[in-house]
């Protein structure tokens, strides 16, 4: 970091928050971590204003900027192949004879 960067940032009046502004912080945490990391803006939007917090669509991303909540979206598991147990299985065109106690081990 160059030091005029941090002659500027000393120069720079420090943010107050209000009471109420940290409430909404710990609500907005405490919220994402129900939600196992789960919740979207527009979700978080739904979230707050059923906690009786007035909020516009857009307050939730600064929100989630600003506290550095991440989105994880979890990939439900498919099932890609469906097997019969009644098919037929392969022939075994190579006549491998496999015996795993002749190995040598």
């Amino acid at each position: 970091m160059s030091s005029s960067t941090y002659y500027a940032w000393l120069k720079k009046p420090c943010e107050l928050s209000s009471r109420q502004t940290l409430i909404l912080y710990r609500r907005t945490t405490t919220l994402f971590k129900v939600s196992r990391d789960n919740l979207g803006n527009r979700e978080f939007s739904k979230a707050l204003r059923k906690k009786n917090l007035k909020t516009t669509r857009y307050r939730p991303i600064k929100l989630m900027k600003r506290l550095r909540l991440v989105v994880k979206q979890r990939i439900v598991y498919k099932i890609t192949t469906k097997r019969k147990h009644s098919d037929a299985m392969a022939d075994n065109l190579l006549n491998v004879n496999f015996n795993p106690s002749s190995m040598g081990w």
